[in-house]
């Protein structure tokens, strides 16, 4: 059972990691940065590859906040306060590994599920 709700969370968190698009440990807007530098990209360009980022992101945001409203509407109020101890865990685990100070996707785009 944890471990399907532990995949669960993970499936949930997935457009979170495309959210930020943080480019070896930059924060937001670190790919697109990778990005314009590698495919050296024309000043006519860049704006345009910048919006295209933005909207996207906000587009997975609305998403995932959709998604997490019918999941706590399906979940019984002890998988939603297992679900939140899980995200807890997630975010613990992603600040050892990647720094306290790294940004972490969770944060930018999760409404907190209401118990």
């Amino acid at each position: 059972m944890n471990k399907k709700i532990f995949s669960l969370t993970m499936i949930l968190a997935i457009p979170l990691g495309v959210n930020a698009f943080p480019g070896e440990g930059q924060g937001p807007g670190g790919h697109f940065e990778m990005l314009s530098k590698e495919l050296n990209l024309s000043a006519e360009q860049k704006p345009k590859v910048e919006a295209l980022f933005k909207e996207q992101r906000e587009k997975m945001k609305t998403l995932h906040e959709d998604t997490q409203n019918q999941l706590k509407q399906l979940l019984t109020p002890e998988q939603v306060s297992k679900l939140e101890d899980l995200k807890k865990q997630h975010r613990q685990h992603f600040k050892d590994k990647f720094g306290k100070n790294a940004a972490d996707p969770l944060d930018a785009a999760e409404p907190a599920i209401a118990k």
